[in-house]
C-alpha cells in the first residue's frame, strides 16, 4: 500500500474530487445508508462526512494512509461533522464481527486482485450485522483505456458476494475523478449480510 502513501504525498490524488462522490450521495438520500456505518477506504473524508451530517448516521472512516485521515479529520472539525477516523487495513478491520449497519466501499474492492478480493468481501460479510448493507462503487470492464484500477464485471460481484450475501441490485454508475470526466464507468452495487 506504499503506492497510496506516495500519491498523498505527492498531493495529486486523481480520485480526490474535494465532494462526496454522486453515486453514494444518491445512496444516501434514498435511505440506503443507515445506523453504524463504516466507511471502508474512507481517503479524505467526504463520503463519510456526508452521511454523518445528512443521514444522522454513527460512522467510522477507516483509511490505510494517515495523511489522508489527517485530511479527514480535519475537515470533520471544520465542518461540525461527528466522525470517527481510523488509520487501518480493511482487510484486517479492528472491530468486533457485527459491528455495522452499513459498509460503504467508494472505490477500495477495486485496487484488489481477484484473490484479495474474495478476501475483502469475506471479512466485509463479517464485520456487517445481520440484515446490514453492504455498497460498491467499483470500476466496470465497459471503462476504456488501462490507466486506473482493476476492471470488475457484474459476475465477479456477485461470484465474491455469493457466500453468506444476499443479492440485491448491481447497476451502471459513475465513479468521479479529476481526469474521467464526466466519471469512469462503474458498477453501483448493494448486497444484504444474510440474516443466518
Amino acid at each position: 500500500m506504499n503506492f497510496f502513501r506516495d500519491i498523498y504525498a505527492e498531493g495529486d490524488v486523481p480520485w480526490e474530487t474535494g465532494r462526496p462522490q454522486p453515486e453514494i450521495a444518491a445512496l444516501a438520500a434514498a435511505g440506503q445508508i443507515s445506523g453504524v456505518v463504516l466507511d471502508a477506504g474512507c481517503g479524505t473524508g467526504e463520503n463519510s462526512i456526508l452521511m454523518a451530517g445528512g443521514g444522522g448516521c454513527r460512522v467510522v472512516g477507516l483509511d490505510i494512509v494517515p495523511a489522508a485521515i489527517d485530511i479527514a479529520r480535519s475537515r470533520a472539525v471544520s465542518r461540525g461533522a461527528d466522525v470517527e477516523f481510523l488509520v487501518g487495513d480493511v482487510r484486517d478491520l479492528p472491530f468486533a464481527d457485527g459491528t455495522f449497519d452499513t459498509v460503504v466501499d467508494s472505490g477500495l474492492f477495486h485496487v484488489f486482485g481477484s484473490n484479495g478480493m474474495a478476501a475483502y468481501a469475506r471479512r466485509l460479510r463479517a464485520a456487517v450485522s445481520a440484515g446490514g448493507l453492504a455498497h460498491l462503487v467499483v470500476w466496470s470492464e465497459e471503462q476504456p483505456g488501462t490507466d486506473g484500477p482493476n476492471r470488475v464485471t457484474r459476475d465477479q460481484l456477485k461470484g465474491y458476494f455469493a457466500d453468506g450475501w444476499e443479492y440485491g441490485e448491481i447497476r451502471a454508475g459513475i465513479y468521479e475523478t479529476v481526469v474521467h470526466a464526466p466519471g469512469a464507468r462503474a458498477w453501483v452495487a448493494s448486497f444484504r449480510r444474510s440474516p443466518v
